[in-house]
């Protein structure tokens, strides 16, 4: 665990919680849906850890990404249609066959709602692979409201998505925390005035979340999901160790 200590602000009350590399890897199914839409137009394969790379800023993006095998790549108009057309149809099909949760998930998560703190998943993914991947791999009885990319506007890193879970949970912005994988996570954070702590499960575009200790708004950087909830724990429980 790195990062300043934060002890000061208005008492914590919730925690929105990010998906993809902070709760669930989910890489290998992302990768096989936007293999399975390269193969489509006779693209050859990408490796996972390319395509993991890609991931952060929505499956439109990932989209745009995969087709044309760059960070910073646009599709063409025509392409990226058929493109996205494809890989939702091939993604219903793999959502959470390989994906895993990481480990320690459920305990952080148990950890985090035995301190009375209300819980959120917010993800930029859409709601339709979001809702069946949470009961998958059975995680959906945790969160009192989920928040997906198409329920807004803007996908993080602009701060609609946590603005709207704070929102669903009538909880001030001020008295709720990110836990994230990714600079979209801290950005959104900070935007949006809520406290974050950055996990290194994730992708974060392909660079190391270590990159973004000094990034402001971040309060700390955590191995795991349970780290980070051990972390937020010690701040709002009078002893500093988990309660029961």
């Amino acid at each position: 665990m790195s990062g300043p200590a934060s002890g000061g602000g208005a008492a914590l009350r919730a925690v929105l919680i990010d998906l993809d590399g902070t709760l669930i890897d989910t890489v290998p199914d992302l990768a096989a849906a936007a293999n399975a839409m390269r193969a489509d137009f006779g693209l050859e394969s990408l490796g996972v850890e390319r395509i993991a790379a890609f991931v952060g800023k929505g499956v439109e993006m990932l989209v745009h990404r995969a087709l044309t095998d760059d960070i910073g790549g646009r599709a063409v108009e025509e392409d990226f249609v058929r493109g996205r057309r494809l890989f939702y149809a091939h993604y219903r099909r793999v959502n959470g066959e390989q994906s895993i949760v990481f480990d320690g998930v459920p305990q952080a998560l148990k950890l985090l709602r035995h301190a009375n703190l209300v819980l959120a998943c917010v993800t930029n993914k859409p709601r339709e692979f979001t809702l069946p991947l949470l009961e998958r791999m059975g995680l959906a009885p945790w969160f009192a409201a989920v928040v997906t990319g198409d329920d807004v506007t803007e996908k993080k890193p602009h701060p609609a998505l946590l603005l709207a879970a704070c929102d669903r949970l009538a909880v001030a912005p001020s008295c709720a925390l990110v836990i994230g994988d990714s600079v979209n996570d801290a950005l959104a954070g900070r935007s949006a005035g809520c406290r974050t702590v950055l996990v290194e499960t994730g992708y974060n575009e392909g660079n190391s979340v270590r990159t973004l200790r000094d990034q402001p708004g971040v309060d700390a950087i955590a191995t795991s999901l349970f780290e980070a909830a051990k972390y937020v724990i010690a701040r709002v429980t009078p002893s500093g160790t988990p309660p029961g």
